[in-house]
């Protein structure tokens, strides 16, 4: 037995000094962009992100339609793994179908629909058009398009077919898939039209809209291939790695993350050194979680293309009240970026950290970033907005979205935590968190929060960050003025409003 001579300290009990802030600090100098794969110290890594922030690897947070909408702000996510590897590989595929500016269509019909189900289903994808094909197949023969303003219920009548209401294929304008965006976009306005088909051997492979034009000068910092589509990642295990790994690799997956609230194993070793041998430096694995410089450098001295920092962090975890392990965030992530420095002053490699867990606001992201984090990776933040897959719903006159963790039992996720195949007990729990609108505003906020931090340290990019943030602990009595002490006002109350 051993008690290490320190407190468990999280996120909260620091703040940040403040820097000389200098005339380059300004918004537009400041680069949030970080690494996210392992790479040759003053070398380029092979993955980077323009915005620091991944999404977690659960059910909850990480589904295709929240994957594309964070790969064009910038950042990644990660596909969950607890579901059957060919409906993964699909999830995976569906993202990469996207290019930057281009939309794969998520609604396709047969000519024999009835406009009732057309409307129907743009409505519940919150679409406005729909790609007809001969059998209603998403890699059918391409017939035509559909959109709302094709038809009016009431005028054509629900049971009028598709077929009878769309603009037929041949007096259409369409593009061949090896167009570029600008090429689309001048297509777009030459020929006034508010959709353009992209095909590939008469059958549809995205879209480009009109209505997108200002999406694609906004989304400059998209994370993209070296072909224009969308980076998106997928967790993995220790367990059918050799089957799944080959699978997701194959659909296109641009970095795998082995999903495990403990990383410090010989079977992440394992996994590990399959990918290496199987794909050289082809295919990047992350592993973890971890909490201390011991495990982190058994993840790095085994291949690990990044390494995850927390375990009992998060806020649906429960994996330090049912077992009593972890450490605080910013212990241990002080500890892990120690390693990780040292590491890379002996060997020349440098592997990225994710901070994973105990971020409850954008202030603890700061801090993270602060103390060391390349990048990080959150579960209830993206799960409380409109792309995350869960419902939306009302509590008394409050919106929720459902948010469970992947260690409860609703994920039935009982492998991930060796329990042979019988869930004994839940490291998470199933509850709701406040939603909390789109994606595009709420990444807005939190990056532009971020740059105003930085630059009240002097900083105007993560390495320097890392180098000349300085930091303080704080009281009980300190932490107690952080917040307002003030009653705030609430508008619903208020007679003036």
């Amino acid at each position: 037995m051993k008690i290490l001579p320190e407190i468990s300290r999280t996120l909260s009990e620091y703040l940040l000094i403040p820097g000389l802030t200098t005339e380059d600090c300004t918004p537009d100098n400041v680069d949030l962009g970080a690494p996210l794969v392992r790479h040759r110290v003053g070398e380029e890594p092979g993955i980077r992100v323009a915005t620091p922030m991944v999404s977690a690897i659960m059910q909850a947070v990480s589904s295709p339609t929240l994957a594309v909408a964070l790969a064009q702000v910038g950042g990644l996510s990660f596909i969950h793994q607890n579901q059957r590897i060919e409906d993964q590989a699909a999830d995976v595929l569906a993202v990469k179908r996207h290019k930057a500016g281009f939309r794969t269509s998520e609604i396709t019909v047969a000519p024999q629909t009835p406009l009732g189900e057309v409307a129907r289903q743009l409505s519940e994808a919150e679409q406005g058009v729909a790609v007809v094909t001969r059998r209603g197949d998403a890699d059918g023969e391409f017939l035509g398009i559909i959109s709302l303003d094709d038809f009016h219920l009431e005028r054509h009548g629900d049971s009028e077919t598709a077929g009878n209401r769309m603009r037929d294929r041949a007096g259409l304008v369409t593009a061949p898939a090896s167009v570029s965006l600008s090429e689309a976009n001048e297509l777009i306005w030459q020929h006034h039209l508010d959709v353009l088909p992209v095909l590939d051997d008469g059958r549809v492979v995205s879209l480009v809209l009109k209505k997108d034009y200002q999406a694609h000068k906004t989304y400059h910092r998209a994370t993209v291939d070296g072909g224009k589509r969308l980076r998106v990642g997928a967790g993995i295990n220790s367990r059918d790695f050799k089957d799944r790994i080959p699978a997701l690799t194959e659909a296109g997956a641009d970095v795998l993350c082995l999903d495990s609230s403990d990383g410090y194993s010989v079977y992440q070793a394992r996994t590990l050194e399959f990918a290496r041998e199987t794909y050289g430096d082809d295919v990047f694995v992350g592993a973890g979680n971890v909490v201390d410089g011991r495990a982190f450098r058994y993840l790095a001295d085994a291949g690990a293309a990044f390494v995850k920092v927390g375990i009992g962090g998060g806020a649906i975890c429960t994996t330090r009240a049912q077992k009593g392990i972890g450490r605080g965030q910013a212990s241990a992530l002080l500890d892990v970026v120690q390693a990780r420095d040292a590491y890379a002053q002996e060997t020349g490699v440098y592997v990225p950290l994710c901070c994973d867990g105990g971020l409850l606001n954008d202030s603890h992201m700061a801090m993270a970033l602060a103390m060391g984090a390349d990048f990080i990776m959150l579960g209830r933040y993206f799960a409380r907005l409109d792309e995350s897959p869960t419902r939306k719903l009302q509590i008394g006159s409050q919106w929720y979205k459902e948010y469970w963790g992947e260690g409860s039992r609703r994920a039935q996720n009982a492998a991930r935590y060796g329990q042979r195949g019988t869930m004994v007990f839940e490291e998470g729990v199933d509850g709701y968190v406040p939603y909390a609108g789109s994606l595009y505003d709420n990444v807005e906020r939190t990056r532009t929060k971020l740059i105003s931090t930085m630059i009240s340290c002097g900083s105007t990019s993560l390495p320097d960050f890392h180098r000349d943030a300085v930091l303080v602990p704080v009281s009980a009595e300190s932490f107690k003025q952080t917040g307002a002490e003030v009653q705030l006002r609430q508008p619903a109350i208020d007679s003036g409003e």
